[in-house]
């Protein structure tokens, strides 16, 4: 869930902010640096009213189309927190994950591992596969 602070200055930390707090004292002045935060403030306010009016005009006009529009940002948005092996998994193997785990005959692998191989013993060559040459 995203706090009000991350959602109003994003990924700055409070650190970040005292040094651009510091650095708008000093290229402001202190005689205006009050009414540069009154009127960022007032700006801010008047973006986030005219978002929320945009979205509201856009649902309005659209209307049960509007849901169809959200649906695949909604999709990509969870793709967003998948690691690359879930996506794939997820959505081009259509769930089945045996070609990642090597597990083709359908029972589950011990210990939610892939299927261990033999270790090579000192001077043995590795097999080679003539159709992947």
């Amino acid at each position: 869930m995203t706090t009000y602070s991350e959602a109003v200055f994003g990924n700055i930390g409070w650190g970040e902010f005292m040094v651009l707090l510091v650095a708008a004292l000093v290229i402001l002045g202190p005689e205006r640096l009050p009414g540069a935060v009154g009127w960022v403030t007032k700006t801010m306010r008047q973006v986030r009213d005219y978002a929320s009016g945009a979205s509201q005009q856009l649902k309005d006009e659209l209307g049960p189309e509007f849901d169809d529009l959200r649906k695949p940002l909604a999709d990509l948005n969870e793709l967003r927190g998948m690691s690359p092996r879930a996506v794939i998994t997820k959505h081009l193997l259509d769930g089945d994950d045996s070609i990642l785990t090597g597990n083709f005959d359908g029972t589950p692998p011990k210990n939610g591992s892939t299927p261990a191989e033999k270790p090579l013993t000192a001077g043995e060559r590795p097999p080679v596969d003539p159709d992947a040459t």
